[in-house]
């Protein structure tokens, strides 16, 4: 049975219009990559790919790298985020790249 939620409430769960979608990321650097190497390719990386496509990435890591990737705004990002993502890092020579599909970013 389908229930009826307030706008208000559907906004504060994170549901229907509301639904938050991003995606994992998990790459490495290749083995004796300097820290200076790293730095400048994840700066690039955000300033390249994250920052004008309105993305966000929440992410650590020296030599191997795991993130998540969302919309900076409340929204769904897309496939075509993620295969901007990826292609990004293989372009780099990045190594063990791995995109996740589409997920809830609140529920899943």
């Amino acid at each position: 049975m389908a229930t009826h939620r307030s706008r208000r409430l559907r906004k504060k769960m994170h549901i229907d219009e509301f639904q938050e979608l991003g995606f994992s990321v998990g790459f490495t650097f290749p083995q004796g990559a300097t820290e200076q190497t790293i730095d400048s390719t994840v700066d690039a990386l955000i300033e390249e790919a994250i920052d004008p496509n309105g993305l966000a990435f929440d992410g650590s890591g020296y030599l191997q790298w795991e993130g998540l990737v969302c919309l900076q705004q409340t929204g769904k990002c897309t496939e075509a985020h993620r295969e901007l993502v990826r292609k990004w890092l293989d372009d780099r020579k990045l190594e063990n790249i791995k995109v996740t599909e589409l997920f809830d970013v609140w529920w899943d």
